[in-house]
């Protein structure tokens, strides 16, 4: 045997020894694959066993594709070979047309897609992906160039996503026949619906009126009986309009963002920078809300829900978002669907009040605790409104009927002011009497007690008097906070001008933005807050020179600091607003100016109330 003989030998066993080891390599794995896909079978089979339950559905299980382990010596997919097998099967395939056009075909596949309905109050876009919401445009808001705003933070997680027993339905794809588009004039009603492989179904129908606000979702189960059911409101509200760029002092409380609910007749207002879980009670309607409007979910009856709530950090460029909230509401399912409705309110107080679930508490409440706050304060913040509105029926100019609101509060509220000035007046008329009286029994207070009543006494002054004075003061203080509250939350407002450079009562009146103050005026130069400035130094002045008794340094403090703190608050809050307050600060000017027109001040020699002061004998 020679030596090239013996090399070819040794080669050809060397390549019938690797042929036989991939071959028993490639029976291996084709052994794991038919293994794994057994397992798989049997995994199916038990949760097909599983879900014969009365109270299960089963879902989809998206598992990746299983391809057969490759063959050694096995011709590409690319190749030639394979090329000239394709075109002689596609012979053989044509010749079974015919046969396969008789057997009954598959349904085809069920693929995302969006349905979008128009009503007169705003455009909603459901989503087969979950049969959930994927926006919400709200046409009562409409921006200056026509735009109407999106209300749905982020419209890839919507809003609305079904969760019963342990299926999420969130990923789950629905059959829906309707058309993309749809236009309501009469009522109208889109399904969506979800068949298991056991025939069990879920069917989401969303209800729409032409003019309501209302959208009314049903969840019908059929075949099954689900024993709980969760609601996920995953993309949050986005807030409607312009957030001033950069940070400021004040402008946290300009915007709103809040997880709002009603539960055993309370209506409250959460705002928290975490998560909440909300008190287990009975709920009416749970939502969430931003400035001018508002989304809930409202049951027909009260529920024993679990309300959890996540806070979203909303980032954009330039932009100081409060951020917004996920929502999940959970319950136990008590009959063979789960309905609500689902509303869409922008928050005029007449519109939403007429629906009687309090929703007008969203624009303002009192506090629980206080009074019953919630309920007077509402009522005066409520007749507030209105007669702002009625005034601006007579003059369309909502700038006017600001001022006409100012002048008719504090007509009102001037009688109890002038109580409080008279009180003051006496007291003051006397103080180099209770000055003397002061040093001379600085070490005896009860000899300094006896000659202060004395003195008080002799010229007909009470002591208390100021202070009583001062209590009828407090009975006004809701009417001015109801007022800062209508002012700066009022949708009315919105877009409304008032003269000059007041283009909108709703909003800073920024004159030029390409200068700002960090901080104070972030999103540029204003001038009401200017004139806030100046108003509030002359009337804590006037005011600071009558107060009796007083240091002289807490007044100089008071007069500097009162409108150092006001311009911080006014930089950053509605024109409307400021502008109530300016007006307020005249009208508090020009009464003392006219009050105090003949008043002199006191001295040991002067007179008090006409009558000459009479000094108080000195207890021995």
């Amino acid at each position: 045997m020679n030596k090239n003989t013996i090399i070819g030998s040794i080669l050809m066993a060397a390549i019938i020894i690797v042929w036989m080891t991939m071959n028993a390599s490639n029976e291996e794995a084709k052994a794991k694959a038919r293994a794994a896909q057994a397992e798989a079978q049997k995994a199916a089979a038990a949760q097909v066993a599983e879900a014969g339950k009365p109270s299960e559905l089963v879902l989809p299980v998206n598992k990746p594709e299983e391809k057969e382990p490759p063959v050694l010596g096995a011709a590409p997919q690319n190749s030639g070979a394979a090329v000239v097998a394709a075109d002689s099967a596609a012979v053989v395939d044509s010749a079974n047309v015919a046969a396969a056009d008789s057997v009954a075909a598959p349904a085809p596949a069920i693929v995302p897609r969006t349905v979008t309905v128009e009503t007169d109050k705003f455009i909603m876009t459901l989503s087969n992906k979950g049969g959930k919401v994927q926006s919400v445009i709200v046409k009562a808001l409409k921006d200056s160039a026509g735009n109407y705003p999106e209300l749905i933070q982020d419209t890839t997680l919507g809003a609305l996503d079904l969760k019963l027993g342990g299926a999420d339905l969130s990923e789950a794809l629905f059959a829906v026949d309707a058309p993309e588009w749809i236009t309501v004039d009469a009522d109208t009603s889109v399904q969506f619906t979800f068949a298991d492989v056991n025939g069990n179904k879920v069917v989401r129908s969303y209800g729409f009126t032409k003019e309501g606000a209302a959208v009314r979702q049903v969840n019908k189960f059929v075949g099954f009986n689900p024993t709980a059911y969760e609601l996920s409101w995953n993309g949050g509200m986005k807030e409607t309009e312009v957030i001033p760029k950069g940070k400021s002092l004040g402008g946290a409380s300009y915007f709103f963002s809040e997880v709002i609910y009603k539960n055993n007749n309370i209506t409250e207002r959460e705002s928290f920078t975490d998560a909440m879980t909300l008190d287990e009670a009975d709920y009416y309607w749970v939502g969430l809300r931003r400035k001018y409007v508002a989304m809930s979910v409202q049951f027909d009856s009260p529920v024993p829900a679990k309300v959890k709530a996540k806070h979203i950090n909303v980032t954009a460029e330039g932009k100081s978002d409060p951020g917004t909230y996920s929502l999940t509401i959970a319950d136990g399912v008590r009959a063979d669907s789960v309905a609500f409705n689902f509303m869409v309110l922008p928050l005029q107080w007449d519109e939403i009040e007429a629906f009687g679930q309090d929703y007008e508490k969203i624009i303002v409440t009192g506090s629980k605790w206080f009074l019953g706050s919630s309920v007077w304060f509402v009522w005066i913040c409520k007749w507030l409104l209105k007669l702002l509105k009625f005034f601006y029926s007579i003059i369309p100019n909502y700038a006017v009927a600001i001022l006409l609101i100012t002048i008719i509060v504090r007509a009102f509220t001037t009688p109890f002011t002038i109580k409080q000035m008279k009180a003051t007046r006496g007291l003051a008329a006397l103080k180099p009497q209770m000055d003397e009286i002061n040093v001379k029994y600085r070490s005896d207070p009860q000899k300094k007690q006896a000659a202060m009543m004395e003195l008080y006494s002799k010229n007909n002054v009470n002591p208390f008097s100021s202070c009583t004075g001062c209590l009828p003061m407090l009975f006004q203080m809701p009417i001015f906070m109801g007022l800062f509250f209508v002012l700066g939350r009022a949708i009315e407002l919105r877009g409304m001008p008032a003269f000059l450079w007041i283009t909108d009562l709703s909003k800073i009146d920024v004159v030029w933005s390409g200068i700002s103050i960090p901080f104070i005026m972030p999103a540029g130069l204003a001038i009401l807050p200017w004139i806030m400035v100046v108003t509030t130094y002359f009337q804590t002045k006037i005011t600071m020179s009558g107060s009796a008794g007083m240091d002289p340094a807490q007044q100089k403090m008071m007069v500097w600091m009162m409108p150092a703190m006001m311009f911080v608050f006014s930089a950053v809050m509605p024109s409307g607003l400021v502008l109530y307050w300016i007006i307020s600060n005249i009208w508090t000017i020009v009464q003392y100016k006219i009050l105090n027109r003949n008043n002199v001040p006191a001295n040991p020699s002067g007179k008090l109330n006409g009558k000459k002061v009479q000094d108080a004998k000195i207890v021995k």
